[in-house]
């Protein structure tokens, strides 16, 4: 979840970097600068599936502790 972060805050920089000619009257950036702003959606989609099995982690830990803590149940007969 932490690396989807970091990539993230670098597309974020550079499609501030990259609109920021456009705003100012300036030429615009080549390109690949425009291919490096993708980042920030590349990093989302990494936090999101880190979230995701953090979740989905922590949902199993849970169920294998109410597995152990719960006492046997009597056959009732």
């Amino acid at each position: 979840m932490r690396s989807g972060v970091i990539v993230f805050a670098i597309g974020a920089v550079a499609t501030l970097v990259t609109v920021a000619p456009l705003f100012l009257g300036a030429d615009p950036l080549p390109s690949a600068a425009y291919f490096v702003c993708m980042l920030m959606g590349v990093g989302f989609a990494l936090a999101a599936v880190g979230l995701l099995r953090s979740i989905a982690a922590q949902r199993r830990e849970a169920a294998a502790a109410a597995r152990v803590s719960r006492p046997p149940v009597p056959p009732s007969g």
